[in-house]
């Protein structure tokens, strides 16, 4: 029970971010344009995309979780503080603390890992 309840995390924290990530590829410049009401640089949108699509494909892949995990979790920080900081509006109030709880659940997915079927499960014959 316990490796399909880790990959059930696994994908359910991973769909969380393909999603967001294809969303800004399928709407770059009001993404970009959002990024900059903010005052943070519109340089930062590949990589951005590149670790929400990338982070959210290797946990579902099982590979380097530990350290995609930390990651995303950082990265689901900052994004609530620099994107969500209005307590006034009840709707960042609720995307603030979705941040951070799915960067609990990734903080405990960086302290167990993943377990099989996952790459960073395999055997290593070497």
């Amino acid at each position: 029970m316990n490796t399909l309840l880790n990959l059930a995390g696994r994908v359910l924290l991973a769909q969380f971010f393909l999603l967001a990530g294809l969303g800004k590829i399928t709407n770059y410049d009001g993404t970009a344009a959002y990024m900059q009401a903010f005052h943070v640089p519109t340089a930062l949108l590949p990589l951005v995309i590149l670790l929400e699509v990338g982070g959210g494909l290797a946990l579902i892949a099982g590979w380097k979780v530990r350290w995609i995990a930390l990651l995303l979790a950082a990265f689901s920080v900052a994004a609530a503080v620099i994107f969500h900081h209005d307590f006034a509006n009840e709707t960042q109030w609720i995307l603030f603390i979705g941040d951070l709880s799915t960067a609990g659940g990734l903080l405990v997915l960086a302290q167990c890992g993943a377990l099989a079927p996952a790459l960073d499960a395999r055997r290593k014959d070497a």
